[in-house]
């Protein structure tokens, strides 16, 4: 990878973190790489996630070297996506992804193969964002608005300006 600023957030940092003490002791190869993420990388709140970054779970588009688009989404381990919309993170694309923004390119560099140019072209799904939207249409809906306000001469309580409290002799709907 080039140097590439990411911006992850502190799930995604410590999920990259994980993988790294794992595949550091078995000597893989992509060991490396998860290294220079994290060096890369910085920590983002997940109120500060924008709906164009790429985090766990977020529907990528993206394009390897001249190929063709592809839609995935960006997953944690294969088994939790169904066969082939699923791209791990423990992959060499799948890790580039992470934490880049729509737009952004970086290349992929394998040991004892070439290296290829990643570019995210869009995120047509973030979940952070889209929680975030989703709270913010119920809080609208919550909110209380005056349609009309009347002078409190005009508040009329049952007639004589006092609540009657009445047990037992509710005449029901058929009153209204």
């Amino acid at each position: 990878m080039t140097r590439t600023v990411y911006r992850l957030t502190a799930k995604d940092f410590a999920v990259i973190e994980a993988m790294l003490m794992r595949r550091r002791a078995f000597a893989d190869p992509i060991a490396p790489m998860l290294e220079r993420k994290l060096a890369e990388s910085r920590v983002i709140a997940t109120g500060a996630v924008e709906p164009d970054l790429a985090t766990l779970n977020s529907r990528v588009i993206f394009r390897v070297g001249g190929g063709s688009s592809q839609t995935r989404t960006l997953v944690q381990a294969e088994a939790s996506a169904p066969v082939g919309s699923g791209l791990p993170v423990a992959t060499w694309h799948g890790l580039c992804l992470l934490g880049m923004k729509a737009g952004q390119s970086a290349l992929v560099e394998r040991p004892g193969g070439p290296a290829e140019e990643v570019l995210l072209e869009d995120v047509a799904y973030q979940p952070e964002a889209a929680r975030r939207e989703a709270k913010d249409r119920a809080a609208e809906r919550h909110i209380l608005k005056l349609v009309h306000s009347a002078p409190a001469a005009d508040w009329s309580l049952g007639g004589r300006g006092k609540i009657r409290q009445t047990e037992g002799d509710d005449p029901g709907p058929s009153a209204a």
